[in-house]
């Protein structure tokens, strides 16, 4: 059976590791390999190497690092193909999500190439008489990401080329649910000129997880993954001295307004919440009906959910995959019990779907529930499935009032006609990322990607000029070259 190993110091580990875990093809539901899981040991091995190669990275020219960067580019577009397999054949997505996926990813890296501009600092003259100050952006060191099932290549993507073109050197610990896309990630960047050592990829879960964030070499850790989680990465790294980005969970909710356009409405909200079988952190979960739109709205739901086909993420015309995992099938399942038991109705029932030839993977068809309540748990839990809820309220406020009562505060979206309602909505709405008849927000790479509340613990989002200044710290320099005038003792404080 194949075996995924740690990728450390420019090549593939070969020592036998504490443990092993199983790694699917959930469309078959079978074993397709085994990951290395890495332990304290594992990790500081790593870090050292990190380290010992960090220093002359540092000191690299920034056009050595965007040639560097520009390569890596080249090579990951080149192997499109070849990682979107790896991901359908780990995670389930369809073959074409998962090319968008490394597209995606490769819009970070292609901001990251333009390291030269992104660094440079602020320069004042002559703040004081011969006296000029300036600032310089400068690199942490060893630093760490944490990064989930559901983009194995997009998300580490998001954090790697970001901190090694500012200088660091990067300690990677993917999912052990979908780990070789990581991998490979890491043979094309030492493969564009990456010096060995620079980005080292470590196999593991829990254990690896907590001595990333008590290693006193590693200077910062970005994660994102679910909010447990994300509030224990931040915690803990923050009680060690860390600086910490954590990324959480979510539950994102799309108004829909009297006056929308409800054929786009509904093709966004299919899309949304069924791509990728809803595990994505920015998918919507949750519809709202204002205003007396809900039954025309689930009539166009129901008949564009007919079309969708559930099947092997490999088949050509697939719309959507299986689950990552028997047991995160078995999770999403009992939500929707849970949501029909509760009183909500079960307008399409996605569990009882049937794969030819995949009578054993992991499916769950796009399912909808109609007339949920806010107390119900198929509401109030972020579920990461195929599974829309449709609320129904009577106004604009009320919708409002129903998004900032919750936990999360990833992405929203509204979909209207009315300009001053859309105006209302992004300044009211306590939501870190807002899409107007948008379904999904992610932005752009050089806008930051971040929610509130308990989508996010740290002050700092992915990418973008958050991402600069996240993996750098500012040195203020205050320098005066005057000609000597003799000597003389001021006590004031400088003015």
């Amino acid at each position: 059976m194949n075996t995924i190993q740690h990728f450390v110091g420019g090549a593939f580990v070969q020592d036998e590791p504490a443990a092993w875990a199983d790694v699917h093809d959930p469309a078959r539901g079978a074993v397709a390999s085994r990951v290395a899981l890495g332990d304290a040991g594992a990790v500081d091995q790593a870090v050292k190497v990190a380290l010992d190669a960090q220093a002359a990275w540092a000191e690299e020219s920034l056009g050595v690092r965007q040639q560097v960067m520009l390569e890596f580019i080249r090579l990951v577009e080149r192997s499109r193909d070849e990682l979107a397999e790896l991901v359908t054949g780990e995670h389930g997505k369809t073959l074409a999500d998962a090319r968008a996926e490394v597209n995606a990813g490769l819009d970070v890296a292609k901001f990251a190439a333009g390291i030269p501009h992104l660094l440079k600092g602020d320069y004042s003259e002559n703040v004081s008489r011969g006296v000029d100050t300036y600032s310089i952006r400068q690199p942490l060191g060893v630093v760490a990401g944490i990064t989930p099932f559901n983009f194995p290549v997009m998300v580490p993507m998001w954090m790697f080329p970001i901190a090694v073109a500012c200088g660091n050197a990067f300690v990677l610990k993917p999912s052990e649910k979908d780990p070789s896309a990581s991998n490979r990630l890491a043979e094309l960047a030492l493969e564009a000129g990456l010096p060995a050592g620079v980005l080292n990829v470590v196999h593991g879960s829990a254990p690896a997880v907590d001595a990333l964030l008590a290693h006193p070499d590693v200077a910062a850790v970005s994660f994102v993954g679910s909010t447990p989680v994300a509030r224990h990465v931040y915690e803990t790294a923050a009680k060690h001295g860390k600086r910490v980005q954590a990324l959480g969970g979510a539950k994102n909710h799309l108004v829909v307004l009297p006056d929308a356009d409800l054929d786009a409405a509904a093709d966004a909200l299919v899309s949304a919440a069924y791509g990728s079988a809803g595990e994505r952190c920015m998918a919507i979960s949750v519809a709202v009906a204002v205003g007396g739109v809900g039954d025309a709205l689930r009539d166009r739901l129901v008949e564009r959910i007919g079309r969708l086909s559930t099947a092997d993420g490999h088949d050509e015309g697939t719309d959507m995959g299986p689950l990552v995992t028997a047991d995160h099938l078995r999770r999403v399942s009992g939500y929707v019990q849970a949501g029909a038991d509760a009183g909500a109705d079960l307008v399409v029932d996605g569990r009882d779907v049937r794969v030819p030839g995949r009578e054993n993977g992991f499916f769950l068809a796009p399912t909808l529930l109609d007339h949920v309540r806010p107390d119900m748990t198929v509401y109030t839990d972020e579920i990461f499935g195929p599974v829309l809820s449709m609320l129904r309220v009577d106004t604009l406020d009320e919708a409002v009032g129903l998004i900032n009562g919750g936990e999360y505060g990833n992405g929203v979206s509204l979909f209207t006609r009315d300009g001053v309602a859309a105006r209302k909505f992004q300044h009211t709405v306590q939501a870190g990322m807002v899409g107007l008849n948008v379904p999904i927000p992610v932005p752009i790479p050089y806008f930051p990607f971040g929610g509130w509340k308990h989508s996010l613990f740290g002050d700092s989002g992915q990418y973008g000029e958050d991402g600069i200044r996240f993996f750098t710290r500012r040195k203020v320099v205050t320098s005066r070259w005057a000609p000597s005038a003799g000597s003389r003792v001021d006590m004031r404080f400088p003015a």
